[in-house]
């Protein structure tokens, strides 16, 4: 998360070291380690139980309840943690995810489904949360400029 941000502000936003906002790298990875990490580790922990397996219609099936039920959730949670820390009011947090969401979602389907069944198909359970994080690296960048945007 916080490799994102900092890819976000200089690659991005090009905002150079003068201009880098710390305290929002410092919020990305506070984010990335006390939401993202746990939340998306016990996921698959959890979906490993629910559809056991790695053939081609286990990973599909895996695939469909992660974009499908998963990631809408969980992008809204995000954006609405990412609202808080920020310092948005409630009414404010609001309308930035009814602005921001329905982009990041499209966005997120663009990118995640063929990698999550190459993932759920091709690596174990005990490797896959590290083969989401270096796709993230992309992702979070995405995300830390969407949150961000004001």
């Amino acid at each position: 998360m916080g490799a994102g941000d900092v890819i976000a502000q200089q690659l991005v936003e090009r905002r150079g070291l003068r201009g880098h906002h710390g305290p929002r790298t410092l919020k990305m990875m506070a984010i990335g380690f006390c939401f993202v990490g746990p939340v998306v580790g016990s996921w698959y922990r959890i979906l490993d139980r629910l559809i056991p397996g790695n053939t081609k219609v286990v990973a599909v099936k895996k695939m469909v309840l992660d974009q499908g039920g998963f990631a809408p959730c969980f992008l809204g949670c995000f954006l609405a943690i990412t609202g808080a820390m920020n310092g948005l009011s409630v009414q404010d947090n609001w309308s930035k995810i009814q602005q921001d969401y329905t982009d990041a979602l499209m966005t997120n389907y663009c990118i995640w489904p063929p990698v999550q069944i190459a993932n759920f198909y091709f690596v174990p359970l005990q490797h896959r949360l590290a083969v989401v994080q270096c796709v993230a690296i992309v992702w979070n960048c995405y995300l830390s400029w969407k949150a961000n945007q004001m």
